[in-house]
């Protein structure tokens, strides 16, 4: 998927119809392309020159609920090679040291100082080379940490594996809801759901992290939706993980009549609670520091139905294996009162489990 044909795939679904479970498109966009459907131009490095964008017409569906329903446009479904063993060919090493991210914070610092952006998340990125096992390692992070927009994608030549937990849009007839996450806290023994909302309700950074977020998610919404239907459906509460606690507020509203697939793609994408706000000038800012792409870090994940009902995550909490390569990327949020060790660790944080399937 390119600029040019990313368009023409968003407009093909003003004449699709929609017939059968099948008729949909499922994969993925990239945080490049995203930007480029924004009109931003991005000169990075590409490491990798993955794709930047991906998107399969399925043959089969398997809903699986208290029983299983399949439905296919095939007899039978082979699975070739699926299994492969993991190896792993070189350690994992770091794009950026800590004095290469305290460069870029100080930076992004003196701007929220003048007032150009208020919150920015800088992305550092792990890699090694390696073979994975996808569907070993998604099993894993499933046992670890299940997450309602998790995912995996194997094809020839790369795989993906997400435990995502955020809901950028879901959208169906008319109405459409997004789900911001801003706001983590990792479980203890002497936590609960009632402690987290209090640590979350009387933390500055994060309570001032998840207003910005909250508010730029809105205006994008207002931006796509009747005037006065945007509201907030549910506003901060916590949503309870095996070993996290995350800060959410659901917001939601009625379309517009001539809201395209095209237009809530540009609108929603990349989302806010992984970039910053405010969006435009924000993603500016990190594409004149970030040196590579993020390739699927940050990009969305989904399906859109020929009926132009669509479901999409933001891509966290993800490995990339292209061409034997591995990519974990993290971000961690930027605001007046940050300090740069205590982000730069938060980084590694949160990158943590997924490097541990390595071992």
């Amino acid at each position: 998927m390119n600029n040019k044909n990313v368009v023409n795939f968003l407009n093909s679904f003003e004449k699709r119809k929609y017939r059968k479970e099948t008729d949909l498109y499922i994969g993925f966009f990239g945080y490049e392309i995203l930007n480029n459907l924004l009109g931003l131009k991005i000169q990075k490095q590409k490491k990798i020159n993955f794709h930047k964008g991906v998107f399969y017409k399925p043959e089969t569906i398997i809903k699986i609920r208290k029983k299983i329903s399949i439905r296919s446009s095939v007899k039978s479904q082979k699975f070739n090679n699926f299994f492969q063993p993991t190896k792993i060919l070189s350690p994992f090493k770091l794009n950026i040291n800590y004095k290469k991210y305290k460069k870029i914070f100080n930076i992004f610092s003196k701007k929220i100082r003048e007032g150009e952006t208020y919150q920015i998340k800088i992305c550092t990125k792990y890699k090694n080379k390696s073979q994975i096992n996808p569907i070993n390692f998604f099993w894993r992070l499933m046992k670890l940490n299940a997450s309602p927009e998790s995912f995996m994608i194997r094809d020839k030549n790369y795989s993906i594996v997400s435990c995502s937990p955020e809901t950028l849009i879901s959208k169906k007839g008319r109405n459409i809801t997004t789900k911001p996450i801003a706001g983590t806290l990792r479980k203890k023994k002497n936590t609960n759901k009632s402690i987290a909302l209090h640590y979350f309700k009387n933390n500055s950074k994060e309570t001032k992290e998840h207003n910005m977020i909250v508010d730029m998610e809105r205006s994008d919404l207002s931006r796509i939706c009747k005037a006065g239907s945007v509201k907030i459906k549910k506003e901060k509460y916590v949503e309870e993980y095996k070993h996290l606690y995350h800060y959410v507020t659901s917001i939601s509203g009625n379309l517009l009549n001539q809201s395209t697939v095209k237009n809530i793609i540009k609108s929603m994408m990349p989302g806010g609670s992984v970039i910053g706000c405010p969006k435009i000038r924000t993603l500016e800012l990190l594409n004149q520091q970030e040196k590579e792409d993020r390739n699927i870090f940050t990009g969305s994940f989904g399906y859109i139905k020929f009926n132009s009902d669509m479901r999409f995550n933001i891509i966290i909490r993800s490995i990339l294996n292209y061409k034997n390569f591995s990519e974990i990327s993290a971000a961690s949020g930027v605001v007046l009162d940050s300090a740069a060790k205590k982000e730069f660790n938060e980084n590694f944080i949160k990158a943590k489990s997924l490097l541990e399937l390595y071992k």
